[in-house]
């Protein structure tokens, strides 16, 4: 090869060009290739990453698509675009044209959620609103309908560009298929994964042949109640807990007797306030073993009935609560509250109330309790 050759051969592969996409953003969906006046020279060439595809438009119509793979841009490989130019024999002078690089791997941990509640009409609380958020990964699925619909003249189009409209239509989605789903409120958390499956679907339908787009995978995190509806659940799941009443009240009065006993500074007060609830707490077992074993205990120190006469129902028991030191303390049986006033822990001015009562007593003014304490003594 002569020396004019040679210089020929480098001059020409000094111009000949290398159109590449070298992606650092992680959220680009599509990035057009800058070209000075878009003038493309004869023999370029085309460098097609994994994960890409090229597409070129020629005055806003879109021509020929490239997979990855380096590709020499002659007339074989550019069928549309020889066409669109009228290139019947092969070109050899530079072309204007636009390219775009779409990419076509997942772009993941995108964030949708309602903005506003969602409302449902559910079998245990009624109409109710819900709340939900998650994540989706976004892919583009075909190029040419990306860059039709959404792209235009944009040179550099990113994933958020479009995360708003994905984050209507997921959760409208997400309302449409809650609504059918017929699930319960309480039983949402079990069905996260086919809740999340339902939604891609129909997501995948609305995006798919609109705007070219897909969603590989979509994620349903949490869906949260009310906070007035989830406090109601934690009382119910409280008294659950709790379970038989009764045993959980002869619990407390057990407490409440210990930690009187340990407290030596109740003297007196103590020990009556332990033996009036000691009292209530034998009649109530008295009653529960009676119960037991087919009949109607009497309650502790009561005389019995007459063998073979059913003795007559307990007269409802009257609870009282006192006022002292700006709190309140009961309830107290009338048991108790003698056990009290014998050991001097009230008197004639102690403020007492019962249901029924507009507002706090003295105990001396009180029908029932009158005989508790002595009269005043008469004036000297």
């Amino acid at each position: 090869m002569s020396l004019r050759d040679t210089l020929f051969e480098k001059l020409r592969g000094e111009i000949v060009d290398i159109i590449e996409w070298i992606d650092d953003s992680q959220t680009t969906l599509v990035w057009r290739f800058p070209r000075y006046q878009n003038e493309i020279k004869h023999g370029a060439q085309l460098v097609v990453r994994a994960g890409q595809v090229a597409v070129f438009v020629h005055e806003g119509q879109i021509a020929d698509v490239f997979e990855p793979g380096i590709h020499e841009l002659t007339t074989r490989n550019l069928p549309i675009l020889a066409t669109i130019l009228g290139w019947k024999y092969g070109f050899e002078s530079p072309f204007k044209c636009e390219v775009y690089f779409v990419s076509t791997r997942q772009i993941t941990g995108l964030k949708w959620g309602t903005p506003n509640p969602v409302m449902l009409r559910d079998a245990d609380f009624g109409p109710i609103r819900l709340r939900a958020f998650g994540t989706y990964n976004l892919q583009a699925k075909d190029a040419k309908i990306l860059i039709e619909q959404l792209v235009g003249t944009d040179g550099v189009f990113e994933a958020g560009e479009v995360t708003e409209l994905m984050r209507s239509i997921i959760v409208s989605s997400f309302a449409d298929v809650l609504g059918t789903s017929n699930i319960a409120a309480l039983d949402l958390a079990s069905n996260y994964n086919e809740l999340a499956a339902a939604v891609r679907a129909e997501v995948v339908q609305r995006v798919a042949t609109e705007f070219g787009l897909d969603v590989p995978q979509l994620f349903v995190v949490n869906i949260s109640l009310p906070e007035e509806v989830e406090k109601a659940l934690d009382t119910r799941s409280s008294m659950s807990v709790i379970g038989d009443m009764n045993q959980f009240q002869q619990y407390q009065m057990g407490q409440a007797m210990t930690k009187a006993a340990e407290n030596p500074s109740g003297g007196g007060a103590a020990e009556g306030m332990g033996l009036g609830m000691g009292f209530a707490m034998a009649n109530q077992m008295a009653q529960q073993m009676g119960q037991a074993q087919g009949g109607g205990a009497a309650p502790f120190g009561a005389p019995a009935a007459a063998p073979g006469t059913a003795p007559p129902p307990p007269p409802p028991a009257v609870t009282w609560f006192l006022a002292e030191n700006g709190s309140t303390l009961g309830p107290f049986t009338a048991a108790q509250m003698q056990a009290m006033a014998s050991q001097g822990r009230i008197g004639g001015q102690s403020l007492v109330w019962r249901a029924g009562m507009a507002s706090w007593s003295p105990l001396s003014q009180i029908a029932e309790l009158a005989g508790l304490t002595p009269p005043p003594p008469p004036p000297a």
